[in-house]
């Protein structure tokens, strides 16, 4: 069985980090490449870097900023914010992305999934879906969860899957910021009903979240923000627990 990954979030607002309760209420949880640097160092599988402002505003994720962040990490770094161009992800990769992920411009023109997948290869391309319940459905939302879609969860991320992306990281507006734990449920549908790898995002709040998003959720990736910002979670104490419990992590 591969490996478990570990991956704190920065969502980058005005060149800060910051987190927010169901993707409001936002608050400073310190400078990016600190943070970076610090979670390379403890252990961190992946780091994901988010401009979260850069649709709503339209403009672009600041490449100079992850140029800094890219050269202090030694881990696998995705960026997502504001990329809507086979060029965009250009800049970002020549900076020093491993992958990026796309989100409101993904669901606006899905061909541009197909475009990125044959100039850089499924393994760049991360769809990051945001999704929240209303009437018992899991709809999809842009601009930072603040425009519902006519699009479902499932069958979205099934049309992901056959345009070729390479991951899908579901973030669970219900969830975000709650640490009340994962969407696991949904979680396990999508983890069963597709191929490829998908990364659980929204309401880690304790060692037990993540144990769970991995046996119950299925999830071959769980990311968190505020828990690790706030250090209210170590990642090695984390993963030696995860370890502990019989689920496959790198120390």
């Amino acid at each position: 069985m591969l490996a478990k990954r570990i991956i704190p979030c920065l969502d980058i607002k005005d060149g800060r980090t910051v987190k927010g309760v169901n993707f409001v209420d936002l608050r400073d949880a310190g400078d990016p490449v600190e943070l970076a640097e610090i979670y390379s160092r403890e252990g961190a599988d992946e780091l994901v870097f988010l401009d979260i402002s850069a649709t709503e505003q339209k403009r672009k994720t600041l490449a100079d900023l992850v140029y800094h962040v890219a050269e202090k990490v030694s881990i696998p770094f995705t960026v997502g914010g504001g990329i809507s161009s086979v060029e965009d992800v250009d800049i970002l990769l020549q900076n020093g992305a491993d992958k990026v992920s796309i989100n409101s411009s993904a669901v606006k023109n899905p061909q541009l999934i197909n475009d990125l997948v044959a100039k850089f290869g499924s393994q760049c391309i991360v769809v990051a879906i945001d999704a929240k319940q209303i009437n018992g459905e899991w709809i999809v939302h842009l601009v930072g969860g603040k425009v519902p879609t006519e699009r479902k969860l499932f069958e979205w991320a099934k049309e992901v899957e056959e345009r070729g992306a390479g991951e899908i990281l579901f973030t669970s507006m219900d969830h975000d910021g709650t640490k009340n734990g994962f969407a696991d449920e949904a979680l396990s549908k999508l983890s069963r009903e597709l191929n490829i790898p998908i990364i659980a995002s929204g309401g880690a709040g304790n060692i037990q979240h993540f144990t769970d998003t991995f046996n119950l959720g299925l999830a071959d990736a769980a990311l968190a923000a505020s828990v690790f910002h706030f250090k209210e979670i170590k990642i090695r104490d984390l993963k030696e627990e995860l370890k502990k419990e019989g689920i496959p992590v790198r120390i």
